[in-house]
């Protein structure tokens, strides 16, 4: 007795769960941005660490150009079986200093800059690809579970990494504690900040807010949300999404 009709029938369960949800998604986020007050829309990065290659293809199918992984020798899994398509790669996970090169190499991408040694390496290993994007990581609440570089420091920082040849610093990239107050806020206030201070080229990205919060994010000016268990269903360890 064969199998593969219940797989098949499983699998189309899946694919039909998928688009109910996307479409579910970007009605909200449509009607997000409509409210929002700011001369650019947030755009959707699906997080997709933990699904399979098979759920990217199927939301690429759909319109979906922007996917964010977590975890690099998974990512680097899926980028293979999905090299025939024009995928954006963002990296959203901590960042070792032996993961650089790949990092560098193949993701469009990084939310997750905290320090300007790994800046350094990335620019370093991009080589005459085009400029990698970065988002530098605020913690904006001082957790002590989470990366992230206190709102302090945040100057300094953009000062080691605005000039680097191979990046193109776009803002900053914040994880709100569970029951923070404002954070959104002070993010948006932090990043006008160093705009005004700076003048970067390039400083036009907030990534924040994920399936509970996006309205609230993209009220405060978000620029890319980070949308995972919406899309996908819950799963284990859930950090972004």
């Amino acid at each position: 007795m064969t199998t593969q009709p219940l797989v098949q029938s499983s699998q189309s369960l899946q694919n039909l769960q998928l688009a109910q949800n996307y479409q579910k998604v970007m009605q909200d986020l449509a009607l997000a941005n409509r409210c929002a007050d700011f001369d650019h829309e947030a755009r959707l990065l699906a997080v997709s660490k933990t699904k399979p290659a098979s759920d990217i293809r199927e939301l690429f199918g759909l319109g979906q150009a922007d996917f964010g992984e977590n975890y690099l020798q998974e990512a680097l899994a899926k980028q293979a079986l999905l090299s025939d398509l024009p995928i954006v790669w963002h990296y959203i996970g901590s960042i070792q200093r032996n993961k650089t090169r790949d990092i560098a190499t193949h993701f469009d991408w990084v939310h997750t800059i905290e320090r300007g040694i790994i800046a350094k390496r990335l620019s370093e290993q991009r080589g005459d690809m085009a400029p990698l994007n970065v988002l530098i990581q605020v913690n904006i609440d001082d957790e002590h579970s989470k990366s992230g570089i206190p709102p302090s420091q945040l100057l300094a920082l953009v000062d080691e990494i605005k000039d680097l040849a191979n990046l193109r610093l776009r803002g900053i990239m914040i994880i709100p504690a569970k029951d923070s107050d404002n954070a959104f806020v002070r993010a948006r206030s932090l990043f006008d900040e160093v705009g005004a201070v700076r003048k970067l080229a390039y400083w036009d990205t907030l990534s924040m807010g994920m399936s509970g919060d996006m309205a609230q994010a993209v009220a405060c000016g978000a620029g890319i949300v980070r949308v995972g268990t919406a899309l996908f269903g819950l799963r284990d360890g859930n950090q972004d999404g």
